[in-house]
């Protein structure tokens, strides 16, 4: 399997997180996903990484990592690039 791109990504927070009133290309790959960005919250943060695990066969740790890997699109996409290819 490849390492998703950042497009990958924004659909499958619309699509998991149910974000009815945005479209994947209205999500930019640098913006903020809590607080002033999407604002989600912890609860979809869980459900994002529950996800993207299953998606991609990669293990998202929890804390302070986590919330270094959800700070964007570009963020996520890195990462799981990075696991997929065995450097994570």
């Amino acid at each position: 399997m490849n390492a998703p791109s950042p497009q990958d990504i924004k659909e499958i927070i619309v699509r998991e997180l149910n974000l009815q009133d945005v479209r994947p290309e209205d999500i930019q790959d640098d913006a903020p996903l809590f607080g002033e960005g999407l604002a989600l919250d912890s609860l979809d943060a869980l459900q994002l990484a529950m996800a993207l695990e299953e998606a991609f066969s990669i293990k998202i740790p929890e804390g302070d990592e986590a919330r270094k890997i959800f700070r964007s699109v570009s963020a996520i996409t890195a990462y799981i690039g990075q696991s997929m290819s065995g450097a994570g």
